[in-house]
């Protein structure tokens, strides 16, 4: 965990700020959910994610009750649709931190922010095209380009099923080859085997049965709509037959966003998949769900990488200068702001040398500069602070004509 200094904090910003213009433009409205829950909201994320077993910052309250700090938005969503019961299809975008106890690396924290994308009531496979291409626009808006598509399928939950104990099968025969953790992993998930980006697992999983092979006719009729739907967006896409994703909830519909300037363990920018099953596990209706989240400081390091979207610059418009007690800064500062102009100034009656120093390091545009001879003249100096500046640049006008000045130079 971490603080955000400015300027970097003024880029996360920006960074929710576009997020939320994309999700907005496609009638996404936003959500804001608890970062404490009831423990149970996610144990339905599954009891073989590591994200239950063994990262959730869970305690007892003073009340006696059993919390977690959220570790993912999706749960939390689906829980305020079971309680709210909104008219669906509920079109959703969030934001906020999220807690795992999980070992520190580059681009991943133990607390992290993402943004997030739901949608609850819509089994349409182009649905799911929707919410993939909204990730994919976002990160065009950001202005990256080297973000590869991944997607799969994992089935109805018969053809999960199916398939899983054929993973089962597989990984029994050859146990002893795989990592301890995969070893422990396959006693109760043989689908998140697949997730392993260790070395000594990548033969047996190459070498595993392809969820391409138990798929009903409807599983697959929805894989080939969605697939279908990104062509005709010119969405370039590659079907990975290992994507599982990280979390037991997924069915059908899965997909990531990796970038390709990112080490290829950790190139994951965001993704998510259909979760038609959770709402209902939640105490639900039967709900079909498909969304996704997107990993901010990962993201950020791909921009930074592709050398795209900065930090925005965040300086004043103009530093007051007072050198005659404070009172003439406080009214001109009040008097700008309400106007809508950025506006800093200096305290503790510093000289004017230090309050000039002040006024170049805030980058304002311009200084309004106050001292005894303008404030018994009624008057204001205007300096220029960016501009060439010469002898005559500087410009001393009535105070009352300061605002309307002001106004004029500033456009």
């Amino acid at each position: 965990m971490r603080d955000i200094l400015a300027p970097e904090s003024a880029r996360w910003r920006a960074f929710v700020e576009v997020f939320a213009r994309v999700a907005g433009a496609a009638g996404y409205q936003q959500v804001m959910s608890p970062l404490l829950e009831d423990l149970g909201v996610f144990q339905r994320i599954g009891d073989a994610t590591d994200v239950v077993t063994k990262e959730m910052y869970d305690f007892i309250d003073k009340g006696g009750r059993h919390v977690a700090l959220r570790p993912e938005l999706t749960a939390s969503i689906c829980r305020a649709f079971v309680q709210h019961r909104p008219t669906t299809p509920w079109k959703v975008w969030s934001t906020g931190s999220q807690f795992r106890y999980e070992r520190p690396q580059r681009g991943r924290f133990r607390q992290f922010d993402q943004v997030d994308i739901e949608v609850l009531g819509a089994d349409d496979p182009y649905v799911d095209v929707e919410v993939i291409a909204l990730g994919w626009e976002f990160y065009r808006a950001l202005g990256l380009r080297q973000v590869a598509l991944q997607i799969n399928t994992l089935g109805e939950p018969d053809d999960r099923a199916r398939y899983v104990e054929a993973l089962r099968v597989h990984f029994q025969a050859k146990f002893d080859s795989l990592s301890p953790e995969s070893q422990a992993t396959s006693q109760k998930n043989p689908l998140r085997v697949l997730d392993s980006k260790r070395a000594q697992d990548q033969a047996l999983i190459a070498s595993a049965p392809l969820i391409a092979d138990f798929l009903s006719r409807d599983a697959a009729a929805h894989f080939a709509t969605v697939q279908a739907g990104l062509e005709s967006l010119a969405i370039p896409f590659t079907i990975d037959p290992s994507l599982v994703r990280g979390l037991d909830y997924y069915r059908r519909t899965t997909f990531e966003y990796q970038g390709a300037t990112l080490d290829s363990a950790q190139n994951a920018l965001g993704g998510g998949g259909r979760y038609d099953g959770l709402v209902e596990s939640l105490g639900g209706p039967p709900t079909p769900g498909v969304g996704f989240a997107l990993g901010l400081d990962r993201t950020l390091i791909a921009c930074d990488d592709e050398g795209v979207f900065p930090a925005p610059v965040v300086d004043v418009d103009v530093f007051v200068v007072d050198t005659t007690g404070g009172e003439e800064a406080l009214a001109i500062t009040a008097s700008l702001r309400a106007i809508g102009v950025r506006v800093d100034r200096a305290f503790d009656n510093r000289s004017m040398k230090s309050q000039m120093k002040a006024a170049d390091r805030s980058g304002a545009q311009f200084a309004v500069i106050v001292g005894s001879d303008e404030l018994a003249a009624g008057s204001v100096v205007v300096r220029p602070l960016r501009a060439e500046r010469t002898e005559d640049s500087q410009t001393t006008i009535p105070r009352l004509d300061l605002i309307s000045y002001m106004q004029k130079a500033l456009r």
